[in-house]
This record gives structure tokens, sequence and C-alpha cells, in this order.
């Protein structure tokens, strides 16, 4: 697992081998989790508060290239 930045309420993360479609994992610190669809900055699965998830889409949708070159590193 790799961590791509701590936030305040939540950790965003990647798996080296993980399924499609790319996706990003967003921890949160009371211990919820929900996938992140790269493409769309959607929630896939799973599910956080919504402070969580705006925390979470606020650096991800401004770092949508590190994000798509992340995940191609880890599944090539």
């Amino acid at each position: 697992m790799a961590t791509l930045i701590r936030l305040p309420k939540s950790k965003l993360t990647m798996y080296a081998g993980d399924h499609n479609p790319p996706h990003f994992h967003v921890l949160a610190n009371d211990g919820s989790e929900a996938l992140i669809d790269l493409a769309s900055l959607r929630v896939i699965d799973g599910t956080v508060r919504p402070a969580v998830f705006k925390e979470a889409l606020a650096w991800a949708s401004q770092n949508v290239a590190l994000l798509a070159t992340k995940w191609k590193e880890l599944n090539p």
C-alpha cells in the first residue's frame, strides 16, 4: 500500500496489483473506507462521512495527473 497523502481527516492510498477500474482508497481516521474512481472521482465502493469525502475530493481534483501516474506505476 502506498500512502499518497495524509490529510487532517483521512489518508489517500493505492495498492500495487489492484483491480480495475483505476482508483484510490480514502481511509478515514474513524476507520471507514471508500474507493474513488480516478476518471469520475466518484465513490465506487464503501462509504466515508461527507466531510471526509469533501476533503479527499478537494485534494484529488487538484492532483488527477499525479494519481494517474501513480496508478500506472503501481499497476503496470
